[in-house]
């Protein structure tokens, strides 16, 4: 490597410290996150070697014993392997299928609304419930569908039909899983939808109108396509944890009669990790959802980088 070329190398080197020391007021803002994502994202990654070990709390992290892909063998040996991973997929794919059209609906017509005061309220009001823990949906869910007193049932039972338990039956209950997750979060997953709708150009809109294009058109030729990149991340961004059905959710909401359709991996992981204490498991099936994750957004991020000319990275 001739002097020019090693010039040519040490070149950016300068012109970031240069760029450090001129806006260093602006920089020292990445200190908090730097701090954050170092000591409780990246350092525990070393406490992750205990998924190829028999960990025992007596021995350590580094005194435990290594066994390979033992723990990551007993869990795809499992015999509610196949359920788990069916329930947690079906769940997950739901959510998605039915959670970001909706978001991307309510943007648009909350976009679209003329009227301030109306706006502001459906706003509120949408947003509202991503603020209420599970605990709180789930009492809001029992007095609207408990068996006995219900709102839901009294009005099947005034109606003439026979009372329903949505939460301990298993065909009922997948579905009520799926649209309270839409209730709790569509409204707050449409304000991203929301943001790149106030970057679009007006003037668009103006010459549609001018061309005599009608309120659908509009939105069909210039709103939706104008946001497909922001659609395109918001996907690709969930496929990333499509193992994560929600454990939250299904935690307050599952009970013994409907573990066939409600029992996912992280309820499983709670059951097997931390009830009884075996934490390399919990640790080698983290390990094994975020490998599945990483995958999922690389390949899928390349299908559609060659199918419709956005990406993610």
């Amino acid at each position: 490597m001739n002097e020019t070329q090693k010039k040519v190398l040490k070149a950016p080197k300068k012109d970031l410290w240069k760029n450090i020391k001129r806006h260093f007021s602006v920089y020292s803002l990445l200190i908090i996150p730097l701090v954050y994502y170092t000591a409780l994202k990246y350092g525990p990654l070393v406490n992750g070697q205990i998924a190829f070990k028999d960990f025992s709390p007596i021995d350590g992290v580094w005194g435990s014993k290594w066994i390979g892909f033992a723990n990551f063998m007993s869990f795809f040996h499992s015999f509610y392997f196949g359920e788990l991973l069916r329930n947690t997929i079906l769940y997950s794919l739901a959510k998605l299928v039915i959670s970001v059209p909706l978001s991307v609906i309510l943007a648009v017509a909350l976009y679209e609304c003329t009227r301030n005061v109306l706006r502001r309220v459906v706003q509120t009001m949408v947003y509202l419930p991503h603020f209420l823990s599970w605990v709180i949906m789930y009492g809001i869910l029992l007095a609207l569908l408990a068996p006995g007193d219900g709102m839901v049932n009294d009005i099947i039972d005034f109606c003439g039909g026979e009372r329903v338990d949505f939460l301990t039956t298993t065909t009922t209950f997948p579905v009520i899983v799926v649209l309270s997750d839409a209730w709790k979060e569509m409204g707050w997953a449409a304000i991203i939808f929301i943001a790149a709708l106030m970057g679009i150009d007006g003037t668009l809109f103006e010459a549609a109108m001018v061309e005599g294009a009608s309120a659908v058109q509009r939105v069909w030729y210039i709103t939706l396509p104008s946001i497909k990149s922001v659609i395109v991340t918001v996907v690709l961004l969930k496929l990333g944890t499509i193992l994560d059905a929600g454990f939250n959710q299904m935690f307050m909401l599952y009970s013994v009669p409907v573990y066939s359709v409600a029992d996912i991996i992280d309820t499983w992981v709670y059951r097997q990790g931390l009830l009884q204490f075996q934490f390399a498991l919990a640790t080698a099936v983290g390990i094994f959802k975020g490998v599945i994750g990483f995958l999922l957004v690389r390949v899928s991020n390349t299908v559609v980088k060659k199918l419709a000319d956005s990406s993610l990275i």
